[in-house]
């Protein structure tokens, strides 16, 4: 527990079912007095913050910046200011690829104290809604995350052959844009064309689409179903589980929509 002078919250939001939220960071936006939150926190989450709480969108798309990182740096610093009690909320983890870490860095060259708390990051909840497992035995013995972001239109600089393992998973965030390089220098070192691989698009989520493909089909079958960001790029032998262990119905999600409703206000006015 950190002292009362803490005044900046990094919160991670999950992938955006707001049942994956923690109980702290729930508790902590409850407690707010502002939140600043990010495009991937999902309206289902943004529901949960009481009225009256001042929120301000810092959203970044590709091209279409809200705010550029810096600005968002001073937003917080400022904040920490004059709010007691701010909550910084991004979606998955802020520690991985949420640029969680940068933003604490500034905090604290400002002499401003933070805490952090995790979230569920895509990498895993994604994955686990879509029914692939990142690790099994026999199959896959690590993970790999990786961002699969172009900056300025300029090609992935990746050690291909180190990914190139079959007994890895490899999971791309930010990889939609870039997915027939990732399959053509992936193939090109080694890994077999055939190897399974997932698009997961708006994963946890009641729209949540699957596409299920091989390494060299998948950037063809992308743009077949119109698969949307935010997407997450699953390639390994793992995929092959996702038909076996399809657990997750964003249907049946939809109906239960209406029995939950007077849950999530019993939550939100807690």
């Amino acid at each position: 527990m950190l002292n009362s002078k803490t005044v900046i919250s990094l919160v991670g939001a999950g992938p955006g079912d707001p049942e994956l939220l923690t109980m702290k960071a729930y508790r902590l936006i409850q407690q707010a007095d502002v939140v600043v939150y990010d495009r991937l926190v999902s309206e289902e989450i943004q529901n949960l913050i009481p009225h009256g709480v001042k929120k301000i969108y810092v959203g970044k798309a590709s091209g279409k910046h809200h705010m550029n990182q810096g600005e968002i740096n001073q937003l917080l610093v400022n904040l920490a200011k004059k709010e007691r009690k701010v909550v910084r909320l991004k979606g998955g983890d802020p520690f991985i690829f949420g640029r969680g870490s940068e933003e604490a860095e500034f905090l604290i060259n400002h002499n401003i104290e933070f805490e952090y708390i995790p979230g569920i990051t895509a990498a895993s909840a994604c994955s686990a809604y879509a029914g692939i497992p990142l690790t099994h035995r026999g199959v896959a013995s690590s993970v790999r995350l990786i961002t699969g972001h172009c900056r300025a239109d300029k090609l992935l600089d990746l050690n291909w052959k180190s990914l190139a393992d079959s007994d890895t998973t490899l999971v791309f965030y930010m990889g939609l844009a870039s997915l027939p390089q990732l399959s053509e220098k992936l193939i090109a070192a080694g890994l077999p064309a055939n190897t399974p691989a997932a698009a997961v698009e708006n994963g946890t989520k009641t729209v949540q689409r699957r596409c299920l493909s091989t390494l060299n089909n998948i950037p063809s079958d992308v743009i077949e179903m119109s698969v949307k960001s935010p997407a997450l790029i699953i390639i390994g032998n793992v995929v092959r589980f996702a038909e076996k262990l399809d657990w997750f119905d964003p249907q049946e999600i939809n109906t239960m929509d209406d029995n939950n409703a007077e849950k999530n206000q019993f939550m939100a006015d807690a």
